[in-house]
């Protein structure tokens, strides 16, 4: 498996030290990693084929036209995606293209505390290990989302008096290629303090990678 992690952006979400910890996760099996610190190279979607997935970690940021097309016909031929938080939740802000493609995007985190995360698809391998329900802290991000993604796991938010049921996981198509988000991972301490959540967005990578699933 071919990797490209994108590493960059905003500081707050630690872009480099999350790129490393998920390089880490994988290290010593079949697995080759690119780190990229720019964004040049999203032009040439031909490289970008060379590639089974690409991870960003890169909040908010700007994609240039070929750019956006680069990476977007890229994972359309087959290249998967998978990302976490704001790293790929919140990158390249505006550019439509790239949030159809990652099926939501980040909108704000009014609430930032205890909240719980609701399992919805337990017979999924990605989701394998974590409980029907689960207490987790950090940001809780409100995203405006696809109608069309599988929702693996969901929250309630509570927001100005109402309640409405807020994915949390999910996965979806792009032409050939398979997209993984999940947005919990403000901090990568948190990893330290839910290492079941750090294994499934590992094993969401995974999935998301061209060929036949390997988790």
């Amino acid at each position: 498996m071919k990797i490209l992690f994108l590493q960059g952006g905003w500081e707050g979400h630690h872009p480099a030290e999350v790129a490393d910890r998920f390089a880490s996760a994988l290290h010593g099996e079949d697995v080759d990693i690119d780190m990229a610190t720019e964004l040049d190279g999203l032009a040439d979607s031909g490289w970008l084929r060379s590639f089974d997935v690409i991870s960003p970690c890169w909040t908010m940021g700007r994609l240039s036209p070929e750019q956006s097309k680069g990476l977007s016909d890229a994972v359309r031929a087959g290249c998967g995606l998978a990302g976490i938080h704001g790293g790929m939740g919140d990158a390249f802000r505006g550019d439509l293209e790239y949030e159809w493609m990652v099926g939501g995007h980040f909108a704000g985190h009014p609430h930032v505390g205890e909240y719980t995360v609701r399992v919805l698809a337990p017979e999924d391998p990605v989701m394998a290990g974590l409980p029907g329900e689960f207490i987790y802290r950090s940001e809780q991000y409100y995203l405006l989302v696809d109608p069309a993604i599988r929702v693996l796991a969901e929250t309630d938010y509570t927001f100005e008096g109402t309640v409405c049921r807020m994915p949390v996981v999910w996965t979806k198509g792009w032409g050939k290629g398979r997209v993984f988000y999940s947005a919990l991972g403000h901090d990568p301490s948190e990893f330290d303090a839910f290492p079941e959540v750090f294994a499934m967005a590992v094993r969401g990578l995974r999935w998301a990678a061209r060929g036949p699933v390997k988790l």
